[in-house]
C-alpha cells in the first residue's frame, strides 16, 4: 500500500493508536469534505456529513481489515451519510396542518397578493433573488446558476428553502 496519502498513520490507527487516529482524520478530512460536497444535496448537509463521517472514522477505523480499501470505505460512508441526511429532509412535512392550506385558498386575491409580497420581501436577499428569477422571470435552474455564479445544487436548495419560508410566512 505504498503511495497512499494515509500510509503514515493508517496502520497505527487501525491498531488503535489514538494519536495516529487523529492524524489520519486530519489527513482524510479534505477528501471527506470533497466527497461530501459531491454526494450531498446542500452545502449544509455536506458539512453535517463531514462531521458525522469523521466521528465514524474515529469510532470504526479499528475494524478496517484491508488497509488498501480505506479511500473506498470513506467514500461509501460519505455516500450513506448524505443519503441518510437527504431522507431526513424528505420526511419534513411543510404543512402539518391542512387548515392553513384551506385558509389560504379562501382569502381574497388582493389580500393574498399583499401577503405574498410581504412574504417575499421578508426573505433573505439570496433566497429572494433565486425565487424571483425562477418563479417571476421563469428562468431555468441552469440560467440562474450561471447568472448568480452558483452550482445547480445551490440554486435548487435556495429555491426549495425560499418556497418553504414563503409557505411558513403565509401559513403563520
Amino acid at each position: 500500500m505504498t503511495g497512499s496519502p494515509y500510509d503514515p498513520a493508517l496502520s497505527a490507527a487501525v491498531a488503535g493508536d489514538a494519536t495516529a487516529i487523529l492524524a489520519l482524520m486530519s489527513a482524510a478530512q479534505p477528501d471527506i469534505r470533497r466527497y461530501a460536497h459531491r454526494a450531498c444535496r446542500t452545502s449544509s448537509d455536506a458539512e453535517d456529513a463531514v462531521q458525522e463521517v469523521l466521528w465514524m472514522v474515529y469510532r470504526h477505523v479499528g475494524g478496517l481489515r484491508n488497509l488498501g480499501a480505506f479511500s473506498g470505505w470513506l467514500f461509501r460512508i460519505v455516500a450513506r451519510t448524505c443519503l441518510k441526511l437527504a431522507k431526513t429532509v424528505l420526511r419534513y412535512e411543510p404543512f402539518p396542518d391542512n387548515d392553513a392550506v384551506l385558509d389560504l385558498s379562501h382569502r381574497p386575491d388582493a389580500e393574498l397578493r399583499l401577503d405574498l409580497a410581504k412574504a417575499i420581501q421578508s426573505l433573505p436577499q439570496h433566497y429572494r433573488d433565486v425565487l424571483l428569477l425562477r418563479d417571476a422571470q421563469e428562468m431555468t435552474i441552469a440560467e440562474i446558476a450561471h447568472l448568480l455564479q452558483l452550482t445547480r445544487e445551490s440554486v435548487k436548495a435556495r429555491l426549495h428553502r425560499a418556497r418553504g419560508l414563503v409557505r411558513e410566512y403565509l401559513a403563520g
